[in-house]
């Protein structure tokens, strides 16, 4: 039997890369998604017809109510739960600290932080060994942006994933004797449409010849360090905060 991975947000971009992959590998892969429906649709039937297992569901990564459903949608199609990838997120537009409304405030940091949590907290209902689960692994999604602040940018966006990596730490040590590894995975500037969807679509080509490696990464490479983190070959590794950033 298919070990089954959730990926939240996994109908673009990192998300829709680690899908892929993880099909790819044997995964059999629900991943939900907020609004592009096309988009989920059409990585469904592409992954389908490769001979893979995807499914997708439409759940507002910071609805409690869609997070719930999500996973009895889980329960009821899957029958098991072995690995999460929390990968909904948005960065907010971009804004300096005088700008910023409690409306970017409050979108933000609830589908990157109360999601995670809400997330991490049904998984570990179904994937705890002192539950009856078979125990896991979390690979929750940080970002360069974290340990760098966002400063005249997304301020916001970095907090909230500093917020990703403490929460990373906690939860590792807490879930360890329940058989559940927990990591994260710190992306720096990646080629995915998330920059141009905060209005920055020049952001990469400007910022590209920054970098050490002197170019931008690709979702799948960082799907790839994702993908390792779940496999059994990470099986001693938890609390780790993987950088992919070509140095940045």
């Amino acid at each position: 039997m298919n070990k089954v991975l959730l990926v939240t947000g996994g109908s673009a971009g990192i998300g829709a890369a680690t899908v892929r992959m993880a099909a790819k590998r044997g995964w059999a892969v629900a991943f939900s998604y907020r609004s592009s429906a096309p988009m989920a649709e059409a990585l469904e039937a592409e992954i389908t017809a490769s001979g893979g297992i995807a499914k997708g569901f439409k759940a507002d990564a910071a609805s409690e109510a869609d997070t719930l459903d999500l996973f009895a949608w889980i329960d009821s199609e899957f029958g098991r739960l072995d690995g999460v990838v929390t990968n909904a997120g948005i960065t907010g537009p971009t804004t300096t600290l005088e700008n910023m409304t409690q409306e970017i405030i409050d979108e933000v940091l609830a589908i990157n932080v109360r999601g995670v949590f809400l997330t991490v907290r049904e998984a570990v209902k179904r994937m705890a060994t002192d539950r009856g689960g078979q125990g896991g692994c979390i690979v929750n999604l940080s970002s360069i942006a974290a340990t760098l602040g966002g400063p005249g940018e997304w301020v916001h966006y970095a907090a909230s994933k500093g917020a990703i990596d403490s929460f990373t730490i906690g939860a590792s040590k807490e879930l360890a004797p329940r058989g559940i590894r927990v990591n994260a995975v710190r992306p720096g500037l990646i080629d995915t449409e998330i920059h141009a969807k905060a209005g920055k679509g020049d952001r990469l080509a400007i910022l590209g010849p920054t970098v050490p490696m002197g170019r931008i990464g690709t979702a799948d490479e960082v799907a790839e360090v994702i993908c390792w983190l779940l496999s059994d070959s990470a099986s001693y590794v938890t609390t780790a905060n993987v950088v992919v950033s070509g140095g940045r």
